[in-house]
């Protein structure tokens, strides 16, 4: 990504980031998964054999607007 910029107030000055996920057997940080949301029997999202990928986030640091971006190549695996 060369020269990203904020969109709410054209700013190059963007912090990274990522976003954290701290719930119960979370791998530390959010993933973006492809394709709609499709719940299983016991109402976690099915995501087996689904492409995922790791979510890049930039912080506006003058207006604090957040960017979130997913790399065009890059999968993560199921681990």
């Amino acid at each position: 990504m060369a020269d990203p910029r904020c969109t709410a107030c054209q700013s190059v000055a963007l912090e990274p980031g990522f976003i954290e996920d701290s719930g119960e057997h979370s791998r530390g940080y959010g993933r973006w998964v492809s394709g709609a949301l499709a719940t299983g029997i016991f109402g976690g999202a099915k995501l087996m054999g689904r492409p995922k990928h790791a979510i890049t986030a930039l912080r506006c640091t003058v207006c604090g607007h957040l960017e979130l971006y997913v790399a065009a190549s890059g999968d993560l695996d199921d681990r």
